[in-house]
């Protein structure tokens, strides 16, 4: 009581002048409102626009980083697992070649194996070859001085070195003989493989056994020998203990049976050499072939016993 209300305005004065509260900021008049909404709606667009364009950019960089990423990934893996195969392929060598009683020696044997392993199988089956050859050689020399030898000697020597090469000739063989077989049928000696109480000298590496003092492993044998020398190709066996006499013994003999058919034979070999010069003058000599055939076999015991 006591304020009084205003009356309420008429139509026509709404229809002259629209309320105050639809009339924007910094406008006037009936054409402001669209104007600012169409600034308005400028503006939303451009900010979408805008945030649109940050979206694509901010995807694209997520993708161009995510793509590095993974590049640096497979390379870092590569990398590793190249690593690891390094590593572990060290770790088996190593362990392969692993040994406590590595040495400088060691690395050099390992290094000639493939040299020792041909050398060994080359000799192992060449021995019986070789053999054969000393059987050939040996008989052809005695079959020479049998027959174009020993009857010169006994038409053209005294009686007294006739007996003397009889007897010494004939020794003289049967000492090769004898200790050529003796060297190749006798065995060189091996250890004990029976378990004993004597404390070995050492373990060989080969065979996991213990060997005696001077004991050595033959490759070619695939076998311990006592007093190992060598193996003997010649002999298709190997020189040890048991028999080195033998094999020393057949070395002498057969020096001095070739210093005696060397000596015996001299003459014989320098007429046969001026014999065998003929042969390619003009016109040749007439040799019968019995006559060629003594000079040649002069020639070839004098040089094979050389």
């Amino acid at each position: 009581p006591g304020r009084q209300r205003s009356p309420p305005a008429s139509p026509q004065a709404w229809q002259r002048s629209p309320p105050q509260s639809l009339a924007l900021p910094g406008g006037t008049g009936a054409g402001a409102p669209c104007e600012a909404l169409s600034r308005l709606r400028s503006r939303r667009r451009c900010a979408a626009g805008m945030r649109s364009r940050a979206r694509a950019f901010s995807a694209a960089m997520r993708l161009c980083g995510r793509c590095l990423r993974v590049g640096r990934r497979r390379r870092f893996r590569l990398a590793w697992r190249a690593q690891q195969l390094w590593h572990y392929g060290h770790l088996c060598l190593r362990s392969l070649l692993y040994n406590s009683f590595t040495n400088s020696d060691v690395v050099l044997d390992s290094l000639f194996e493939p040299i020792y392993w041909l050398v060994d199988h080359v000799t192992r089956w060449f021995g019986v070859v070789f053999v054969a050859l000393v059987v050939v050689l040996t008989s052809s020399i005695v079959a020479i001085v049998y027959i174009c030898l020993l009857p010169l000697i006994l038409r053209s020597y005294p009686p007294g070195w006739i007996c003397w090469h009889l007897g010494y000739g004939h020794w003289n063989l049967l000492m090769i003989l004898f200790h050529y077989y003796m060297a190749i049928s006798t065995p060189p000696g091996h250890p004990p493989q029976a378990k004993s109480s004597t404390v070995a000298v050492s373990i060989c590496r080969k065979c996991i056994s213990p060997k005696p003092a001077r004991t050595h492993h033959c490759s070619i044998c695939s076998r311990c020998v006592l007093k190992m020398d060598h193996h003997c190709p010649w002999l298709n066996n190997c020189v040890g203990h048991y028999n080195h006499r033998y094999f020393f013994s057949f070395c002498l003999f057969m020096t001095m049976g070739c210093i005696y058919c060397g000596v015996s034979s001299w003459d014989m070999f320098r007429e046969a050499y001026a014999a065998i010069e003929t042969y390619y003058q003009t016109p040749p000599p007439a040799f019968s072939f019995r006559q060629r055939a003594f000079h040649k076999s002069i020639v070839y015991l004098w040089v094979l016993c050389r």
